[in-house]
């Protein structure tokens, strides 16, 4: 039997493939263990500077594992609210917080909670056959793993409800198009792009990456002055490392700088 979740290592970065294939990739909590397992062990490898996340098969994923709520006889006994706190919240906080950058190459449907996960990365590559659902409430659910928080944010306050409670999916292009994402790109060079782009994320200044994702985590609360003050306490931090002398040194002597992720 396949491992629910794939790591690859190549040089100084990861791939993360969900592998469930035949369900298109639909999460359910073994799954989702050994997701936020592979999550976590990659957040702590100080050799690994970048990961890319992604979906085998047809399709990136298409959320909740329908099949396991309804795996005692009984849905409504079926605690979805415990499951978000022990394996969804935990992963996608990580995915938010951590200090190294992760890109997500979606294949295929991303729908539900696939669709959210796809949004918590820092980088989003689609395919143009591509598809973006929040299909929640086909089924009477709300937008979770962060998909009312990170939606109105991206493509503003009416489309976000609007995709909420329709449930229209959303073209790869359409959605570059909206700045749901970063990239739509043809089919048969979406894992060239996805794998050069996170190849190139691997070989910037990884605290920097972190202190950029901290930076915009924090914008989101607070008022304008107080945002200066994250600012310069980040940037301070980020005078101190390695990679920022080499940085300005590697500007003066007019070559391309070697960060070491330091």
């Amino acid at each position: 039997m396949e491992e629910a979740i794939l790591v690859t290592r190549k040089g100084n970065w990861a791939t993360v493939t969900l592998n469930r294939p035949k369900a298109l990739n639909s999460l359910n909590e073994p799954m989702l263990k050994l997701l936020g397992s592979a999550i976590k062990d990659l957040a702590e490898d100080t050799t690994c500077r970048a990961i890319l996340l992604t979906g085998a098969g047809r399709g990136f994923c298409a959320g909740q594992d329908l099949a396991e709520l309804r795996e005692g006889g009984d849905i409504a006994a079926f605690n979805l609210a415990g499951l978000m706190d022990r394996e969804y919240h935990p992963t996608l906080r990580l995915i938010r917080s951590m200090e190294k950058p992760v890109v997500c190459a979606v294949n295929g449907v991303a729908a539900g909670g696939g669709a959210n996960l796809a949004l918590a990365c820092d980088i989003v590559l689609a395919a143009k056959s591509a598809q973006f659902i929040q299909g929640f409430a086909r089924i009477g659910l709300i937008p979770d793993c962060g998909g009312t928080f990170v939606l109105p944010r991206l493509i503003g306050d009416a489309r976000a409800r609007a995709l909420s409670m329709l449930t229209d999916p959303v073209k790869a292009e359409q959605a570059e198009a909206w700045g749901m994402i970063w990239q739509a790109v043809e089919d048969d060079a979406l894992m060239t792009e996805a794998q050069a782009l996170t190849e190139r994320l691997a070989n910037q200044p990884t605290k920097a990456m972190g202190f950029i994702k901290q930076a915009y985590l924090a914008s989101t609360d607070g008022d304008f002055s107080s945002h200066l003050d994250v600012e310069r306490d980040l940037q301070h931090m980020a005078t101190q490392t390695s990679d920022y002398i080499e940085g300005v040194t590697a500007f003066f002597e007019k070559r391309p700088p070697a960060f070491k992720g330091q």
